[in-house]
């Protein structure tokens, strides 16, 4: 009895060693697979996610065991504390902060769940992007297009809103059960899996490329737009277009110094609804005036040379696809991501071509390329002060962005940073960072102050970089990606899109070129 006994124990201490010895042997392995020197076997990972589920299931206890003694007023806090240097297995974000944020806070508040957003307000921070003050040029753009004008404006949301959907499925992928399941986060993720295997990152280079060009572009264009607004607000001052925009950009300055958004964002709301009581105020004058309507002068034929101008400004107005996953990512419910896409952009396409069709109307061939300068004097000198309000509050937006990915792709700590981080260990901004920064503000002015011209600008950023991102890339994701799984008709959407899109984007470029130099050769002003 004694030597069964004695036979059982030492079974039972020769599996318990050998388990641990397992347990050991799969965390190193596991370690080193997730740092990318090997790749662990099946056996490996199956053991190291047996090891994680235990540790996992040993620390949830232990951690209750420490909630109970603190409840009971026991003395667990110090053995909570003990824990506590070993976060690495305590998913339910109970460790410590591994260390501070760029902005001086923990990292707790980055591993925090963030809260999701309904459909409606994913719907709200759709129209805030596709719905803001690009569409002041939309009615110059019916100067040029006449009917045409309109059609594309309608075309332009059909084709946006469908890319947008093709966009976010390239996130997914089919599991072994036939389940779709995310395996992307980003127009980055997507670009540079279809780049795969040769050239995995070139994808993403390309893509952040054109996403800092649209931003540093959208900068430049707030500069102009506020530069051009004061000028014809106060003709008769003694102070030019680019003294304003001189002025104006004296006032972004502080951007250089912004380590977050939370103090610009609590003035988006303001923004937007300043924004829309402005339309509104336009389409009432446009009213008020409806017995002169020039119905005669909305063409059937195209400004040839100055119509392909309009495609990029009509395009840019829709550009919203470079967020779209990160929005659909934050969704409460991403079923309904169709469902937002579709209001958003059928919401967008009437108002658009209303306000665009209305104020032509009005104007007719005086329509100017931003058509509140088309405004009788008294209004518009209250119009165009709460528009340049708006432009001003909306700058540091585009412009964060724009820092952040050069910061990431130039400057960030690591082995392939051309130059060294632009933050320090506290978190604090270094000279080269701020140096970037201002050197950032400085360049939007000076694009501004040479190159004075709202609409060809437009033009010339939804030609180069809105039809990229809007119309060829996500098609040519879409068919390179989900090749397999697409029927006849999508193929041919997305062939029909990309060489439509290419066609216009080409084009469009071209014209808006020739404009460019045409303005400088003849020195032509707004």
């Amino acid at each position: 009895m004694a030597t069964l006994i004695k036979s059982k124990l030492s079974n039972k201490l020769s599996n318990a060693a050998t388990a641990v010895s397992n347990k050991s042997q799969a965390k190193v392995s596991g370690m080193f697979a997730r740092m990318g020197f090997q790749a662990a076997t099946d056996d490996e990972a199956l053991g190291f996610a047996a090891c994680d589920d235990l540790d996992y299931d040993h620390r949830q206890g232990m951690q209750m065991d420490i909630l109970t003694s603190e409840e009971m007023g026991g003395e667990g806090a110090g053995d909570g504390e003990g824990l506590d240097g070993d976060s690495h297995y305590q998913r339910d974000g109970t460790g410590p902060p591994h260390s501070a944020s760029k902005d001086g806070g923990s990292s707790n508040e980055l591993n925090e769940v963030k809260p999701k957003i309904t459909a409606w307000e994913a719907g709200w921070n759709v129209t805030n992007a596709i719905q803001g003050m690009f569409v002041l040029g939309l009615p110059y753009a019916i100067l040029h297009g006449g009917y045409l004008g309109l059609f594309l404006i309608i075309f332009a949301a059909v084709v946006c809103c469908y890319t947008g959907k093709i966009l976010i499925a390239c996130l997914y992928e089919e599991d072994e059960d036939g389940q779709l399941v995310r395996v992307r986060d980003s127009y980055v993720d997507i670009a540079n899996a279809c780049c795969q295997p040769r050239f995995p990152a070139l994808g993403g280079h390309i893509v952040n490329v054109a996403q800092i060009i649209e931003l540093v572009m959208t900068c430049i264009l707030y500069v102009v737009v506020s530069g051009n607004l004061m000028y014809n607000s106060f003709p008769n001052m003694p102070i030019s277009q680019k003294s304003w925009a001189i002025i104006a950009t004296a006032a972004l300055l502080p951007c250089a110094f912004l380590k977050n958004l939370k103090a610009v964002s609590k003035f988006s709301l303001l923004c937007t609804m300043a924004h829309f009581v402005i339309n509104v105020l336009v389409i009432a004058y446009c009213l008020s005036r409806a017995r002169d309507w020039a119905w005669d002068k909305v063409k059937f034929y195209i400004d040839v040379k100055k119509f392909p101008i309009s495609i990029g400004i009509i395009v840019f107005s829709y550009t919203s696809q470079i967020f779209l996953p990160s929005l659909e990512g934050n969704m409460q419910k991403p079923s309904e991501f169709h469902c937002m896409m579709n209001w958003t952009h059928i919401a967008a396409c009437i108002l658009k071509g209303l306000f665009a069709l209305v104020a032509y109307l009005t104007w007719a061939d005086e329509t100017k390329e931003v058509i509140t300068d088309n405004l009788p004097p008294g209004i518009r000198a209250v119009v165009n002060i709460f528009l340049v309000a708006k432009a001003l509050l909306s700058y540091p937006l585009p412009f964060f962005a724009a820092v952040e990915v050069l910061e990431k792709s130039f400057f960030q700590e690591g082995g392939r940073a051309f130059f060294p981080d632009c933050y320090g260990g506290d978190g604090r901004l270094k000279s080269w960072g701020l140096a970037l920064r201002c050197s950032l503000v400085v360049f939007t002015l000076l694009m501004a102050i040479y190159v004075p011209h709202f609409a060809l600008l437009m033009g010339l950023t939804g030609s180069l970089t809105g039809a990229g991102l809007c119309f060829l890339l996500p098609s040519l994701f879409h068919l390179k990606l989900l090749w397999r799984k697409l029927q006849w008709h999508q193929v041919f959407f997305d062939v029909s899109i990309f060489v439509i899109g290419g066609i216009c984007s080409i084009s469009g470029f071209i014209h808006s070129m020739e404009g460019l130099i045409e303005a400088f050769k003849y020195n032509i002003q707004e």
